[in-house]
């Protein structure tokens, strides 16, 4: 690279735009869509779409709901010219839908774009030719007088051509493409000649698509270009300004945000930003992101994962997982100090309440999404993110303690092996820290007696990790009853020092689970649990389960690696 680099590159002059708007402007409605996937983003595939793969994503740009929808570049090969046809014959074209189709400034080439849409009801004819001035002086070798002539006349053969096909309802769209790169002035008088010569109206309006075909600039010239031409142009009452950002900068869908607050009123681009080079502005994350700011953008993607689906089978290339709301990490945490505050939003959450939650911009299910992979675990992962995921897969409320202990447990596992850990890995940690595991700890023979002055006798047998022994204590009830008994077999003392219980589930099936934090002797405090559909029975497991581990740490330790090895 070089040291100076403007020696080799010229920064982009900004737009003398003083009294500019668009920077108090709020955006309040969608603009008016096309779609470009079958054209523009068709182009710039590595293997361009079959006629199968073609109508695929044809039918699924109809159910997101787009009205518009640019199907080909007839004239350029006869795959697009036979997928054209095959719409208009085979009558695939629903009335709302307007197709639109792309042709050079080319007469003959505009003739064969004509020959492909005879018969459509409704058409819309795109004509373009390039206005900058490298192209007029490399590529075109004509001036601005010349650019001006190219462009008027074969907008003047588009209207003849159109007029001798009545059946058909025209409209006309003229991009001046690198419109980005040209000068203002020249844009100005290319689309007023244009338009002099279609005559749009208000009722009848035409199309004047002003792309960033190779984004130079930060967002705020180009929609500073956007405001100045519409102040400027003739017949702006009569045209739909429409722009075709690229992606060149990775600023896509700000320029086309900021576009459309300078006053565009229509927007061109693909689903998940798929185009030539680094790809057209991505149609779906401007579309949500005005959703987020509550307002319909008109288009559904209640299914984005099924609409990602379709696109990566019709492009044959993948989106990325971390690509604006549809990736599939998008809506994952791995930090744990990010799993702690979305679960305790959650939590806090009640339904029909205004979306606020920490690091989700948008609720995952509105997009047909679960919450499923919004918390995974990882070593970068703390205790919020593992009783999340016990919460919500298998419904253990862990008390905040104990999701401070076992989060330790998880962390020696991720440690050891360096890899994530799914919910079911964490299940299986769980389960086998605090022999949860059938048969790790059984309780048979269990009978409760009452023995006066508010006591009771509990006796009862038990077997702890292979470990059979028989108990038989009192106190002031079940619990003080079983600790009593179970001090006496174990030879130290036991003392309960937290309990918390809750339902899992409801009906005949609910179960209850009990957490319960016990000093074994001189040793530090540890939580056993316990699950049953008898809450006592819960209680008594979670004790066997916490003087287990009291007693024979480091076997459950090495278990609970064990477990997901």
């Amino acid at each position: 690279m070089l040291k100076n680099p403007a020696t080799k590159y010229r920064p982009v002059a900004p737009v003398r735009l003083t009294d500019r708007t668009w920077p108090d402007a709020q955006l309040t409605k969608p603009p008016v869509w096309c779609s470009s996937d079958l054209r523009d983003g068709n182009q710039a595939l590595i293997e361009p779409m079959d006629a199968e793969r073609k109508l695929r994503m044809f039918e699924t740009l109809i159910r997101v709901g787009f009205k518009e929808i640019e199907i080909g570049f007839p004239s350029a090969s006869q795959t697009d010219f036979d997928f054209v046809r095959k719409l208009i014959e085979d009558n695939l074209i629903p009335d709302d839908v307007q197709i639109q189709v792309l042709t050079p400034a080319r007469e003959h080439l505009i003739r064969r774009t004509f020959e492909a849409v005879a018969g459509a009801k409704k058409c819309i004819m795109h004509l373009y030719n390039a206005t900058a001035p490298i192209m007029r002086k490399v590529v075109l070798g004509v001036d601005v007088e010349g650019v001006i002539e190219l462009a008027s006349s074969h907008a003047r053969l588009i209207k003849e051509l159109a007029d001798k096909q009545a059946g058909t309802d025209w409209r006309f769209e003229y991009s001046p493409e690198m419109f980005s790169d040209t000068e203002l002035e020249v844009s100005r008088r290319v689309i007023d000649a244009v338009t002099e010569v279609w005559q749009p109206t208000p009722e009848r309006t035409c199309i004047i698509n002003l792309p960033t075909t190779v984004e130079h600039s930060t967002p705020n010239i180009y929609a500073d270009m956007i405001e100045w031409t519409c102040r400027n142009i003739a017949r702006r009452d009569s045209i739909v300004i429409s722009a075709h950002p690229h992606n060149d900068r990775g600023t896509g869908t700000a320029t086309a945000e900021l576009a459309m607050m300078a006053g565009a009123d229509r927007v061109e681009g693909c689903l998940f930003g798929n185009g030539e080079r680094t790809g057209n502005v991505d149609i779906v994350n401007i579309a949500l992101n005005l959703y987020t700011q509550g307002v319909d953008p008109g288009l559904d993607f209640s299914d984005i994962d099924e609409i990602r689906r379709v696109v990566e089978y019709c492009n044959q290339l993948p989106v990325h997982p971390r690509h604006p709301y549809v990736g599939d990490l998008v809506f994952t945490s791995f930090s744990g100090s990010h799993q702690d505050a979305i679960k305790k939003a959650f939590a806090a959450r009640r339904e029909g309440d205004v979306w606020e939650m920490p690091y989700l911009p948008i609720d995952p299910k509105d997009l047909g999404r679960s919450y499923e992979a919004i918390i995974r675990v990882n070593s970068q992962s703390g205790k919020g993110g593992i009783a999340y995921l016990l919460e919500s897969e298998y419904g253990l409320e862990l008390p905040r303690r104990l999701q401070i202990e076992f989060s330790q447990v998880v962390q020696a596992v991720m440690d050891a092996q360096g890899r994530e850990v799914t919910a079911s890995d964490i299940w299986k940690i769980f389960e086998s820290e605090y022999r949860l595991a059938e048969g790790s700890v059984t309780l048979s023979d269990l009978t409760q007696t009452d023995i006066g002055d508010g006591r009771v006798r509990v006796a009862a047998e038990a077997a702890v990790m292979g470990r059979r022994m028989a108990f038989d204590g009192a106190g002031n009830g079940p619990v003080d009853a079983f600790v009593d008994g179970l001090s006496r077999a174990a030879g130290v003392p036991v003392k309960v020092l937290n309990y918390h219980e809750h339902s899992m589930g409801g009906g005949a099936q609910a179960r209850a689970a009990a957490y319960v934090e016990v000093r074994v002797g001189d040793a530090a405090p540890v939580f056993g649990v316990g699950i049953d559909a008898n809450i006592v029975r819960a209680t008594l497991l979670a004790v066997l389960s916490a003087t287990s581990r009291g007693t024979n740490p480091v076997s459950a330790e090495q278990g609970a690696a064990q477990a997901v090895a």
